[in-house]
C-alpha cells in the first residue's frame, strides 16, 4: 500500500473504510436547520410558492386571452374577407349592368344616328333627283332655242325651225 503524508494528511492510493464521527455538532446542526426550516416555511418558501402559483395563473390566464384574442381575430379576417368577396361579386355585377346599359344605350343612339343619316342622304337624293329633273326640263324647252342658234351659227345662214 502506498501513502503519502503532506502536513499530516495521510494519502493513500487503495480505498479505505470512511470513519463517521456521529457527535453533538451534528445533532446541533440538524436542530438549526430544522429550526430555520419552520421559520422560513412561512415567512420565504410559502410566499414565494403562492408567488409562482399566482405567476402561473395569470400566466395562463393571458395564455387564454391570447387564444380568445386571435380566434376573435380570425373570425374578424374571415368576416372582412367574405364582406370583400361579397362587395366584390356586387360591383362586379353592378359594373357589368352599367357596361350592359351602355351597349344598349351606344346602340340605340348609333341606330338613331343610322336612320337620321340614311334619311338624310335619302332626302339628298330626293332633292338631287328633284333637281336634275327640273334642270332636264328647264334645259328641254331651251334645246330647241340653243339647237337653232347653233346650226345658225354653224351654218352662217339662219335656219327655219
Amino acid at each position: 500500500m502506498l501513502s503519502a503524508s503532506l502536513d499530516g494528511v495521510v494519502l493513500a492510493a487503495s480505498p479505505q473504510a470512511i470513519n463517521v464521527d456521529f457527535d453533538t455538532t451534528f445533532v446541533l446542526q440538524l436542530v438549526f436547520f430544522v429550526l430555520l426550516t419552520l421559520a422560513l416555511k412561512p415567512l420565504v418558501f410559502d410566499p414565494t410558492l403562492k408567488l409562482f402559483e399566482a405567476r402561473e395563473r395569470l400566466i395562463d390566464g393571458v395564455k387564454s386571452q391570447a387564444r380568445h384574442i386571435d380566434e376573435r381575430s380570425a373570425s374578424a379576417l374571415a368576416e372582412y374577407e367574405k364582406g370583400m368577396a361579397d362587395a366584390r361579386a356586387t360591383g362586379n355585377a353592378e359594373r357589368e349592368k352599367t357596361r350592359q346599359d351602355g351597349i344598349r344605350r351606344e346602340q340605340e343612339i348609333l341606330g338613331g344616328v343610322r336612320d337620321a343619316t340614311t334619311r338624310a342622304v335619302e332626302d339628298a337624293k330626293r332633292q338631287m333627283y328633284a333637281e336634275a329633273e327640273r334642270t332636264r326640263a328647264a334645259l328641254q324647252i331651251e334645246v330647241t332655242t340653243m339647237a337653232h342658234t347653233l346650226a345658225t351659227r354653224v351654218l352662217g345662214r339662219e335656219v327655219k325651225s
